[in-house]
């Protein structure tokens, strides 16, 4: 049964984060009013053991960050990656006590061996290598302690942030955004849905040699344990300094990894850094979390393909369909135009038919330009409210770009993205995405 969602659990978090963020803050903003230089790199080394130490969405929030180029100095960057796989642990004391509140007393007895000490921590919880009674190597993964509170808290948190922010910049309504944020963060404490997702996805990729996704064992799984099938992997930055052919081998197994659930199934994987791939010897790539993942509407989905079609002919009317299928409510002239400047930024690297880089510039500023450009055109239309849906799907592009482009790939990205719906009819896609769901006992996503 999971972690109740307590008064006092709650409390406690919002003292953790203004305490631990607060302080942190209040010495940069006294080294700028004292004009004393902030030491980067000691500042981010206590940002990732402070932000590590409270676990949780606020942690998550870091993740992301790091992983798309030139949003923060690389003194955190570094930082803060560190924290997609080798976040601080939980020690023994607690591990014993979950696994006994989970599998009961005498657990240790189910299985061959169990390793005291984290492989791997991360935001929601950590993992510990161990063998079944069969010899099977096995990955533990135990929730924190008190993280329903911890993950109310801080969207509560979150709505004050976004309220304050919307005072005084209102090109973006962020209510949706919340909503989504909201629904998919208490998915992710649900371990008995994380498995089926794993369920799904070995499903959807049965085809793809060049990815793997673990094996769950139901009998020793509860709302708080996911035990899954050890898959033995590298980190995907050992792959940075390779030669281009192996780092291209690996971004094709990436692209199919997330793509083929999307246009054949309307499914994504919506937590998108570095921490959730290990690298095979054969550069296979071994999928790894599957806490956020998101199944789409079908019309969204023929909606994303018809902005490309639009982008690509210059056909406005298909463009404006495209953005109401997403749930734009009646998009005007001057707002299409606006939306359009980001989607061609984003949908660039399909429309050129040769080998390229998935952009052009070689670091993320130009990215971080059009995205400034386009967030003032929206304050002077008077703002826009992004559907639910598009929320997780910006964020995936964004972020899968942002590994392609630590990758260096170079690939034909419109023939991969034409291999995957030149054959599209939705129709099939709802039949085909009813009966996957069904399988593993799965509904839409709100």
């Amino acid at each position: 049964m999971a972690d109740r969602n307590s008064f006092g659990g709650r409390l406690r978090r919002y003292a953790q984060v203004s305490t631990t963020v607060g302080g942190l803050a209040a010495r940069v903003a006294g080294g700028r009013l004292f004009g004393v230089a902030l030491d980067q790199d000691r500042h981010a080394a206590e940002l990732r053991a402070a932000l590590g130490g409270m676990k949780g969405p606020l942690m998550k929030v870091a993740q992301m960050l790091s992983t798309i180029p030139d949003a923060l100095p690389d003194a955190y960057v570094r930082e803060l990656q560190s924290l997609q796989a080798h976040a601080p642990a939980m020690g023994w004391p607690f591990v014993r006590r979950r696994m006994t509140a989970e599998l009961g007393e005498g657990w240790q007895q189910r299985f061959r061996r169990f390793e005291r000490e984290a492989a791997r921590a991360a935001s929601l919880g950590q993992v510990h290598r161990a063998e079944s009674l069969d010899g099977v190597q096995l990955a533990c993964k135990l929730q924190y302690p008190d993280m329903a509170s911890a993950v109310e808290a801080d969207l509560r948190q979150l709505r004050l942030a976004f309220a304050i922010y919307q005072r005084y910049d209102r090109a973006v309504t962020l209510g949706e955004i919340h909503a989504e944020i909201t629904a998919r963060l208490r998915e992710e404490l649900d371990y008995r849905r994380e498995a089926r997702h794993l369920a799904l996805y070995r499903a959807m990729l049965k085809d793809e040699a060049g990815v793997h996704v673990p094996d769950t064992l139901p009998e020793l799984s509860t709302d708080r344990l996911l035990t899954m099938t050890w898959l033995d992997g590298v980190g995907l930055a050992t792959a940075e300094d390779a030669p281009v052919e192996r780092r291209n081998r690996i971004a094709r197994h990436l692209f199919q990894a997330w793509y083929v659930p999307f246009y054949r199934y309307g499914v994504i994987h919506g937590d998108p850094h570095l921490g959730n791939y290990t690298l095979r010897p054969d550069d296979g790539v071994n999928l790894l979390d599957f806490g956020c993942v998101r199944v789409f509407r079908p019309a969204f989905v023929e909606g994303v393909i018809d902005l490309y079609k639009a982008l690509r002919d210059d056909d406005e009317a298909l463009a404006v369909h495209a953005y109401e299928s997403w749930g734009f409510v009646q998009p005007s002239k001057a707002l299409v135009g606006v939306m359009n400047e980001w989607a061609r930024f984003l949908y660039a690297p399909l429309l050129a038919d040769r080998v390229q880089p998935i952009q052009a510039a070689k670091s993320g500023l130009y990215g971080a330009e059009v995205a400034s450009r386009v967030h003032r055109e929206l304050r002077k239309l008077g703002g826009v409210t992004p559907p639910r849906e598009f929320v997780l799907m910006d964020r995936a592009a964004i972020g899968l770009g942002s590994v392609f482009m630590r990758l260096g790939a170079e690939l034909n990205w419109h023939r991969l993205f034409h291999g995957l719906v030149d054959d599209f009819d939705r129709r099939k896609l709802e039949r085909r995405q009813a009966r996957a769901l069904k399988a593993v006992g799965l509904e839409a996503s709100e």
